[in-house]
């Protein structure tokens, strides 16, 4: 053994050590490898079913427990494996996809690297059934963090079924950093659609927690995309295509109005892969520039068909992110083929013939209690009575904290004395602020908006400016953390419950916030299929606006961390307040805005914003002095 001599710094000895590099053993190469493929139960999920897909399986079914913490299994309808292949799919690199280098520059499968069955294997418990059509009998192989327990033949099903249990069993480290189900849950959704939205030729069925969450019969693109996201994306979605020798586009994007707040629905797919590619994301957002607000993001599905050997896929070990030979081509042709969409949607809006023929509403379940609508009617109802426009109020007051208090002063009556004067001291020398007035403000002075945007009025000691939206914003998150403490400020119930359908995976997110929602005034039932019945609203809250304010509660909910029970209350009223409240751009009588700064003084916290930004700021009259008269 050859050896090796360090001079110690401290003492100057020297140290003989032996050889220090050595061969990882195979499993902990395995659990590396792992580390690169597997970061959590989605990944596994995302390699199953990419297996199943190459094996050329027309039927998939997905079965999660836990979130795929204590159970993931794949069964699908494949061509199946030999005694053999079954024991070879679990040695790193062994792979029926590629046999030279070259076939890399070609490869159309969806995995190639033969490292998934291995890395998987390496972290859980895996039982393997395999079974090809002109075989009598399967096979039955068991792993157990890559050390090999059994191989025998078994009477199973065509094709194969992969069961991974406890993942990361050997690995606690690794476990602790999962999250909630919850959260694990929306991950696994996320690589299910990614898959399902690329095939819609194929049958697909998703159970968790042993009740079926999703089947998917085969069909189009548009048809997959609404069995899977619901009905209301009929009138969502504009078909984009585009074909050049260079790139074939086909797909379809989200109507301006329908942007959203976060990205969740951006699929890119080349050649039947899910990729990410910010730059082909730039190309679709510079379409949308100036049709949507730029805190938004538009939605789409875009499938690109390039030629395989002008694209690279093996950069990364989970192969979504490839290389472009000509990407500043593609950016091109993808950014006008978007643009061409939008003006035929704005211009001509066209029949759609794909859509889905089920009714929008879901037959009711059984045993489901039917109510006879009731009708509200008003006795002191006169129709020849003049009717006012309605006003901007919410009767609401806050009891006042200590920021409060300091506004408060500012506004509070104590002297009438015309708005703007000043009095001398008694030496005649600097002028004193203006006492405040014995009225209240919004009584005598009037408010001025400015760019649609602004409100400015007049305190005994100076200017006041008001952001209207961050303003209403903090008033109505108020209002919504005390529904029912007043009667002003109780939920209301709708004349008849409004229907809300919502994707599979947000249906968990409902049912999981259910407790929080009814806390901010939502009184929310199931009705079959991710399907479900609102009863009550916060109040203040249009029947028009229950759909769109649902939709960004759980845009908001799906950013949840392990802290999120705490403080998810707030959260989903700060959501609330911000999606409600008054946008720039309107135009507030002399009325509404007097309410607007009433309500907005009364509140607990007035100078700031749910989100912690000023509401407001002062321009005294002896800063105006300073800016105006010359001081020696």
């Amino acid at each position: 053994m050859r050896a090796a001599l360090f001079i110690s710094g401290k003492s100057g000895t020297f140290v003989p050590m032996e050889d220090i590099i050595r061969l990882l053993p195979e499993s902990v190469a395995n659990q590396i490898a792992a580390g690169e493929v597997v970061q959590r139960p989605a990944s596994a999920v995302k390699e199953l079913l990419e297996n199943s897909i190459d094996a050329g399986s027309t039927e998939i079914t997905l079965i999660v427990k836990d979130a795929g913490k204590t159970q993931i299994q794949v069964v699908d309808n494949g061509c199946g494996m030999s005694e053999r292949d079954a024991r070879m799919c679990f040695e790193r690199h062994a792979t029926s996809k590629i046999k030279t280098a070259n076939d890399l520059l070609a490869v159309r499968t969806l995995g190639f690297r033969g490292e998934a069955l291995a890395s998987i294997a390496s972290i859980a418990q895996v039982e393997l059934k395999s079974k090809r059509t002109e075989e009598e009998n399967g096979t039955l192989v068991k792993v157990n963090g890559s050390e090999f327990i059994s191989q025998a033949p078994v009477s199973c099903k065509d094709g194969t079924s992969v069961t991974v249990k406890n993942l990361f069993y050997n690995v606690p480290a690794r476990r602790n950093f999962l999250k909630s189900n919850t959260l694990e849950l929306k991950y696994i959704m996320e690589e299910f659609n990614r898959v399902v939205l690329v095939h819609p030729d194929i049958t697909f069925r998703l159970y968790n927690q042993e009740k079926l969450l999703l089947q998917l019969s085969p069909s189009n693109l548009k048809q997959r995309l609404v069995a899977l996201l619901g009905n209301s994306y009929n009138q969502r979605l504009i078909p984009v295509s585009q074909e050049t020798q260079l790139v074939n586009l086909s797909g379809y994007i989200g109507k301006p109005e329908f942007a959203k707040k976060t990205r969740g629905e951006q699929y890119f797919f080349a050649n039947g892969r899910f990729i990410k590619n910010p730059y082909l994301n730039h190309a679709v957002e510079n379409a949308y520039h100036e049709l949507i607000p730029t805190d938004a993001f538009p939605t789409y599905f875009i499938h690109l068909e390039v030629d395989p050997q002008t694209i690279d896929v093996n950069i990364h070990p989970t192969k979504t992110e490839i290389n472009f030979q000509d990407a500043r081509s593609i950016y091109a042709i993808l950014n006008s083929a978007i643009k061409q969409s939008i003006g035929r949607y704005n211009l001509t809006p066209s029949l759609d013939f794909e859509t889905e023929k089920s009714m929008d509403l879901p037959p009711i379940p059984e045993g489901h209690p039917v109510q006879q609508p009731a009708i509200r009617i008003n006795p002191e109802y006169n129709p020849f009575e003049k009717q006012t426009k309605p006003q901007l109020e919410i009767n609401y007051r806050a009891p006042a904290g200590e920021g409060g208090n300091q506004w408060k002063r500012l506004f509070d009556p104590i002297k009438e004395i015309h708005p703007g004067h000043r009095q001398p001291t008694e030496s005649g020398e600097e002028p004193q602020p203006v006492i405040p007035l014995e009225k209240p403000v919004e009584e005598v002075n009037s408010v001025l908006q400015i760019d649609h945007q602004y409100l400015v009025t007049t305190i005994p000691n100076g200017i006041v400016i008001i952001d209207q939206q961050s303003a209403h914003e903090r008033i109505l998150y108020e209002l919504f953390l005390r529904q029912g403490d007043s009667p002003s400020s109780a939920p209301q119930r709708l004349l008849l419950p409004q229907t809300i359908q919502v994707t599979p995976d947000d249906a968990e997110v409902v049912r999981d916030i259910s407790g929080l929602l009814e806390k901010l005034g939502f009184e929310i039932s199931e009705f079959g299929k991710n399907t479900f019945l609102v009863h009550t609203v916060p109040s203040g809250v249009a029947q028009s606006e229950i759909q769109s304010l649902i939709e960004a509660v759980l845009e908001s909910s799906k950013t949840e961390t392990e802290g999120f029970s705490q403080k998810g209350e707030q959260k989903l009223a700060r959501t609330m307040a911000r999606k409600l409240s008054i946008k720039p751009g309107r135009s507030l009588s002399q009325q509404e805005a007097m309410s607007l700064i009433r309500q907005l003084v009364n509140s607990s916290a007035p100078d700031l914003s749910p989100e912690g930004k000023p509401t407001m700021f002062l321009l005294s009259f002896e800063d105006l002095d300073k800016k105006f008269k010359h001081t020696t």
